[in-house]
């Protein structure tokens, strides 16, 4: 594997920008900023005479992005190291520059308020992910993938082996790799193409009976479908499924005591493991629609494609990891019923060995609190589990080597909370018996005996799925007390009520920009070279009574409060005053509470009006939020508001996203 460069200095003027690496003579990077043209300088070429030198030092170039009015270069210019994993340094991105192509654009001053809005849509996602990179190592690709292809990844770019569904700026870095696949050298461009990460990496080292160990968890982000908790459900026309993850446990073992002292410190770990589970939302179309109620309305849309999307996810997931177990966690009963029925309904039509499916309803068996019940749920699926396996080998030696031959994918509505805990059970139990079968562990025994190492172990589970969860759903997961501490707490459901309402209102009022800012960065919306023509972006285009209503409330408010403090000659002086604002009060949220869906952040860049009003096959709980009448034809007058005051109509297939076209 070619390996890239830690630094590069960056010099600019009017004409280009040039990224010189730090410490070699390796050939210098030129991006033609008038024509956007990627140019690699033969070696020793002079820099320009009116070239400055950047005061930042720059740690990868995340990608190029084009705008409304100019391309930009998006370059890590802060890291953090987080550990060594087996010799390999691996990093998280912490700070972000954008550097403009056109000249006379400021990033801090955009000439135009459209250009602006994207900006802060890039910006807001750059510091608010968790982007992780390495410079020798493969993160986007599991251990036994990378096992089996050791040999042919000899004097490969490091973005050619990584996996394209985790490879984040995939898109970002399209015209490096263009320029790279087009030249006669394509090995040179190598190291100046950094393939980033969205997910999470944790590692600890543990100690137990003698044996130095160290225990690594990485997630992996799918940039397919990607997005926020209700903007983002379900399946697409391609197989692509809402909030993929996938999750890798890595074990790594030394020989023996004796070899803790060797020279090389990543040398004493003989012994390598490796655990992969998966996560993603329900494989059908369905979502769950906002209306400013608590509950949003839940809806399945029953379209031909249904069948060929969940095939070909399926299919995807086999040939990938082999034979799937699918552990559905949604409830039996009540609002979550419809989806396990339609689930459960397609399932049986497939009928396919490869794919087992097995149900186990969380809320019912765990319920009072009762979170030892999940050994029910092991007991079901650990013939599997021993079948699936693991991967391992031992250094040094090829012929000890077992694969996992398997893998479980779990879900529950949003695959967060209850996904979470299911999977760090599982995780601990494939964990248990690994040691034993090193013989670290007594059979029957388990981490859970040790309380120095079950803590690591449960920190590293919980803070995971807060990551996670707070990338998905706007806050930290639910139930993560008894991910830390093997028990449930009235203290951990207080603070699970705090982050319901933290997820209620970013839901509601903020996940609008955020999806928009996934769909920009990860290419699903691509802007138009006219900003004009994306006013609607940054315009308020409802009617008049919609956005006057939010104003009669807060102002009525305002009169209520105030009239407790003015002076009264009597009980009864300001009796009528408070009557009128309270009417007026009442009135205002009540509209706002009918037309619910029209004071939703929704996202703009690829507005989900044919999801929100279809009126085609399948189940809707409710109509709520759509008006007086309560319900509307899926073109009606009361969809979402675009330029003019116009609706926006059908542009968007069910499950599948494309450029719109105003």
């Amino acid at each position: 594997m070619i390996p890239l460069y830690h630094r590069l200095t960056l010099y600019s003027d009017n004409d280009t920008y040039i990224f010189v690496p730090e410490g070699t003579d390796a050939r210098n990077l030129t991006v033609h900023r008038s024509s956007g043209d990627i140019v690699l300088n033969e070696p020793q070429t002079p820099l320009p005479a009116s070239a400055r030198r950047s005061g930042k030092t720059v740690y990868g170039i995340m990608g190029l992005i084009s705008l409304s009015l100019s391309d930009y270069i998006i370059v890590i210019t802060g890291r953090d190291l987080l550990s060594r994993l087996m010799g390999h340094d691996i990093y998280r991105a912490t700070n972000f520059e954008v550097l403009p192509l056109r000249p006379g654009i400021s990033v801090d001053q955009p000439p135009h308020v459209v250009e602006t809005n994207f900006l802060s849509l890039l910006n807001s996602h750059l510091h608010s992910g968790n982007f992780l990179f390495s410079y020798d190592w493969d993160l986007t690709t599991r251990l036994q993938v990378q096992y089996h292809r050791a040999a042919e990844s000899e004097g490969k770019a490091l973005w050619e082996l990584a996996d394209d569904r985790f490879f984040w700026n995939r898109f970002l870095q399209t015209r490096f790799i263009d320029s790279a696949t087009a030249s006669s050298d394509p090995s040179a461009w190598a190291s100046y193409i950094l393939p980033v990460l969205y997910g999470t990496f944790d590692l600890r080292p543990m100690f137990l009976h003698g044996r130095h160990m160290q225990l690594c968890l990485i997630s992996r982000r799918s940039r397919y479908r990607a997005g926020t908790r209700y903007f983002r459900r379900g399946i697409d026309n391609d197989g692509n499924v809402a909030n993929y993850n996938e999750t890798e446990q890595i074990l790594l073992v030394e020989a023996s005591a004796a070899s803790a002292a060797s020279a090389n410190p990543e040398s004493r770990y003989s012994s390598k493991f490796s655990f992969v589970q998966i996560r993603g939302s329900v494989p059908l179309f369905w979502s769950e629609i906002n209306t400013l109620k608590y509950k949003p309305d839940l809806q399945i849309m029953e379209v031909p494609q249904t069948r060929d999307a969940l095939r070909k996810h399926l299919d995807t997931q086999v040939n990938t990891y082999g034979p799937v177990k699918l552990v559905n966690l949604i409830n039996q009963k009540g609002h979550e019923k419809p989806v396990k029925d339609a689930y459960e309904r397609y399932m049986a039509e497939l009928d396919r060995p490869d794919i087992q499916y097995q149900y186990f309803d969380f809320h019912a068996e765990c319920r009072k609190m009762r979170w030892d019940r999940i050994s029910v749920l092991i007991d079901k699926i650990k013939d599997d589990l021993e079948k699936q396996s693991y991967f391992a080998c031992q250094v040094n030696d090829d012929v000890q080597v077992n694969d996992q031959t398997g893998v479980i994918r779990t879900n529950c509505m949003d695959n967060l909370d209850r996904t979470n805990v299911v999977q760090a059970t599982i995780a601990k139990y494939m964990l248990n018996r690994q040691l034993v079968e090193l013989g670290i562990l007594a059979p029957g025994a388990g981490i859970d005996d040790y309380e120095a190492v079950s803590k690591d172990f449960r920190e590293m589970w919980a803070d995971h799925a807060d990551a996670i969860s707070a990338a998905y759903g706007g806050s930290g997961a639910l139930k993560s007390d008894f991910t830390r501490t093997n028990k449930r707490t009235r203290k951990g459901m207080l603070e699970d009520g705090v982050k319901s309402v933290t997820r209620y209102l970013k839901n509601n009022f903020f996940d609008g920009t955020k999806q928009d800012a996934f769909d920009l960065v990860t290419g699903t919306w691509v802007p138009g070279k006219s900003p004009s023509a994306s006013l609607f972006l940054v315009a308020d285009r409802r009617p008049l009574i919609i956005r006057s209503m939010p104003a009669a409330a807060y102002f009525s408010l305002f009169m209520i409060c105030a009239g407790m403090t003015l002076p009264r000659s009597s009980d009864y002086s300001l009796f009528y005053y408070f009557l009128l604002w309270f009417t007026v009060f009442t009135a205002a949220m009540t509209f706002i509470l009918i037309h619910g869906i029209d004071y939703v952040a929704w996202p703009r860049l690829n507005p989900l009006t044919d999801i929100i009003y279809y009126n085609g096959p399948g189940f809707r709980s409710a109509r709520n939020g759509m008006g007086w009448a309560g319900s509307h034809s899926q073109t009606g007058k009361k969809a979402l508001w675009g330029s003019n005051g116009k609706v926006l109509t059908d542009e968007v297939e069910l499950g599948g996203l494309k450029k719109r076209v105003d």
